[in-house]
């Protein structure tokens, strides 16, 4: 009854990523691929993996799945939005994934995998917690690490850049609208009304309409 229950869990995640490849429609899309993560998850479970069917509810469909969804739900008029209008390719990316599950099959068949006698699956999230702070330490805190340095860098790619005010100790060039600016308004401007321009106005108009 177990195995029966695994496949229907199976056939549902590869339906649901069917539809998202598919799909045209992004709101179809994002609801198709939480059935896929559930499915995805539930096989975790079933196989007696703990630890990824958590990891794969609380993260991908708790975490990253529901932001995904609200991000498109809450972008205006994303419903009519198209992800693409026709196939550019279609027998070559057939060819492609035909030929990559010839290969997965071809590993799983003459691949020797080992076989433990039946026993109930036990709970790994222990096992795996004390491995995370004795033997991977070092790659975990690495790993944390990085994931900050990412997102500040993507907190500094994203903020708003503001055009920076005049300084007291900047020259009268550097600053818009000053005397040597080249902008109007400026005295050495150049333009209709400057000192030295010799236009009506200016100080060579001027001086020779009192000539």
């Amino acid at each position: 009854m177990g195995g029966m229950i695994w496949y229907l869990f199976a056939v549902m995640a590869g339906a649901s990523a069917v539809v998202v490849a598919a799909n045209k429609n992004v709101v179809h899309c994002g609801f198709a691929l939480l059935f896929t993560l559930l499915g995805v998850g539930a096989m975790y479970a079933f196989l007696g993996a703990d630890f990824l069917a958590a990891t794969q509810m609380i993260v991908y469909v708790g975490g990253i799945l529901v932001l995904v969804l609200f991000a498109v739900m809450m972008t205006h008029k994303v419903q009519a939005v198209r992800l693409r209008e026709e196939l550019i390719q279609p027998f070559a990316a057939l060819g492609t994934a035909l030929l990559v599950l010839a290969l997965i099959l071809l590993v799983v068949h003459r691949t020797a995998w080992p076989l433990a006698a039946g026993h109930e699956p036990a709970p790994t999230t222990a096992q795996i917690g004390r491995e995370f702070l004795t033997t991977f330490l070092f790659p975990f805190e690495f790993a944390s690490v990085l994931l900050l340095v990412a997102m500040m860098g993507a907190a500094m790619i994203i903020r708003d850049r503001k055009p920076r005010e005049a300084s007291p100790g900047d020259s009268a060039a550097e600053v818009p609208g000053g005397p040597a600016a080249g902008l109007p308004g400026g005295s050495a401007a150049g333009l209709p009304g400057g000192p030295a321009t010799g236009l009506p106005g200016g100080a060579s108009g001027q001086a020779q309409g009192g000539a």
